[in-house]
């Protein structure tokens, strides 16, 4: 299924970009786009020496050893990230990543220090600088706007869950990252990585190019190394595309396994947050922090003996032995260098003991999901509503969103429009008898697909190229992301996906992604950490200002 074929289906016909007026052409205020973001002329946006950091790559177990040892504490570790994101978020090559700092963040660290001087330390994230995507609350000083101007001003009253359990686990959170605004489920011709509040979020590798969304911000920030670990949040494909386009690991749980409570929300089906990481173990140590039981999200509350005591543990070098792994038969797309890259996946899978199994599913599965975005047009309004009405935000339901987007035209949407928005605004509720028909076909049928294939051919999890390289940014025609996408069967179906480095196409990272059943996320992170380990795909980004053709 495309990833983004939810949010084409349906409302094109109505979705064509007029074109603007040449003053109204100019991005608005703080908007950078490559061109303007300080880059030098020619590839790289600059000498790769001038943004050298001692931190860079550096692992949780890395960081923690040199806490430990005396070598670093908290504070500077913060400091050293803030300065980070000083030189190459916002100048530099200006990735515009981060939408908020948490000016709370050293006296935070400073805390987190004292007490590991007092004797004590909370676990394996103790003093690790976290960033959290803008749409999920932290009652502190910052905001949480889902990159929405319509929201500016509004701070949650409390934490979500996820952020108290990481707040409890030690973390140090340091800021907020951009999204696609609303989770990018505004528009059909929307453009990943930009918001009317945080503006466009560049591709780390190449900077003319798009960072994927919705969870834009935090899978730059960490392939970037502007942080250690992130927070973001997946629909469909918004932690596991993002991930993939900028060469690290993310994992979208099964639903349920994190609560969502305090997160602004999509889909009730669907939603779920998820840790990204450079590393498959740190992707792991994240996810410990993250689960539990949580009573103000029912879909938690069969999560409970599910949850493994230590995910990590499950990241071992030949956790693929033995594994069967279902890769659809037909190639993924018609590019070459997709294809080649997708049989050294294979060639890497087989290495690590894996047994690869071609078969056909894809089509069935994609044919089960056609309702999806039906599902949560009704879903949105539903769960929008009701946030919204308990939130100290300025708006307080889905209509006056879109009455002051219509009535703040220029700054809420200066290049694509709201026609998702309004969509959804005509929904008449869950019980309508066309929401109960799109979720049985397409929640519940495409889970039927998958549990069947996977007992048929006795399967651990499926597998395949997860997304292809980076479209370029357009903000005033949208995104284009090809025929290439895995994100769409484990969405609709909530079960878990994980995706992991595996190699790039035109300069341009390209993941590869597990998923099977649920609940199963200590074995798919034990098969991604051996993949890793044969792969090693992973490689920092360069910042270039345009595409260098080699050969």
């Amino acid at each position: 299924m495309k990833r983004r074929k939810f949010l084409t289906t349906g409302s094109l016909a109505s979705a064509s970009v007029a074109l603007l007026a040449l003053d109204a052409c100019q991005p608005p205020a703080g908007d950078k786009t490559p061109a303007s973001a300080g880059n030098k002329p020619g590839g790289a946006a600059a000498d790769a020496t001038e943004y050298l950091f001692a931190h860079a790559e550096k692992t949780i177990s890395e960081l923690q050893a040199e806490m430990a040892a005396g070598k670093l504490s908290a504070v500077a570790l913060t400091q050293a990230y803030l300065d980070r994101i000083a030189a190459i978020d916002k100048a530099g090559p200006g990735l515009n990543a981060v939408i908020e700092l948490n000016p709370d963040a050293l006296s935070i660290a400073a805390a987190l220090d004292a007490e590991r001087k007092a004797g004590k330390t909370r676990g394996a994230l103790h003093g690790i600088p976290v960033l959290v995507k803008d749409n999920i609350d932290t009652g502190d000083q910052m905001q949480t706007t889902a990159g929405s101007v319509a929201m500016e001003g509004h701070r949650a009253a409390k934490d979500a869950f996820v952020v108290a359990k990481l707040r409890l686990s030690g973390a140090v959170i340091l800021g907020k990252t951009n999204l696609s605004e609303w989770a990018n489920f505004r528009s059909s011709s929307s453009c990943s990585g930009w918001s009317s509040r945080g503006h466009q979020t560049l591709n780390p590798y190449l900077l003319s190019h798009n960072p994927c969304g919705s969870s834009s911000g935090s899978g730059v920030a960490v392939a970037a190394n502007l942080c250690t670990v992130a927070v973001g949040t997946e629909t469909d494909g918004s932690v596991t595309c993002p991930a993939s386009v900028n060469g690290i690991v993310g994992l979208k749980p099964t639903v349920g396994l994190v609560s969502r409570q305090g997160i602004i929300p999509i889909s009730a089906t669907q939603d779920t947050a998820g840790p990204m990481a450079r590393t498959v173990i740190d992707c792991a140590l994240l996810l410990n922090a993250m689960t539990g039981v949580d009573a103000a999200d029912p879909a938690t509350q069969a999560a409970g003996e599910h949850i493994a005591a230590d995910y990590s543990l499950a990241c071992k070098p030949d956790a693929l032995k033995g594994k069967r792994i279902g890769i659809e038969k037909g190639a993924p797309g018609k590019n070459q260098y997709m294809h080649r890259l997708l049989d050294t996946a294979k060639q890497w899978l087989v290495k690590a003991g894996a047994v690869v199994v071609e078969l056909e599913w894809l089509d069935e599965a994609d044919k089960a999901g056609r309702e999806e975005f039906t599902v949560l047009l009704y879903e949105f309004k539903d769960g929008l509503n009701k946030y919204l009405a308990t939130a100290n935000a300025p708006i307080k339901d889905l209509a006056a969103l879109i009455a002051f987007n219509r009535a703040n035209e220029d700054r809420a949407m200066p290049f694509f429009k709201q026609e998702t928005l309004e969509k959804a605004e005509t929904t008449t509720g869950l019980s309508a008898d066309a929401y109960k028909k799109a979720w049985q076909s397409c929640h519940i049928g495409v889970r039927r697909v998958l549990d069947r294939k996977m007992k048929e051919y006795a399967l651990d999890a499926f597998g395949g190229l997860t997304m292809g390289p980076a479209a370029a940014i357009d903000r005033w025609y949208g995104d284009r992301w090809g025929d290439v996408s895995l994100t769409g069967p484990a969405a609709t179906a909530g079960y878990p996906h994980i995706t992991v480095p595996a190699g790039f196409v035109y300069g341009l990272p390209v993941g590869f992604s597990l998923f099977s059943g649920a609940w199963r996320e200590a074995e798919l992170l034990g098969m991604a950490y051996a993949f890793e380990q044969v792969s090693r795909a992973r490689q920092e980004p360069a910042f270039k200002a345009r595409f260098e053709p080699v050969g």
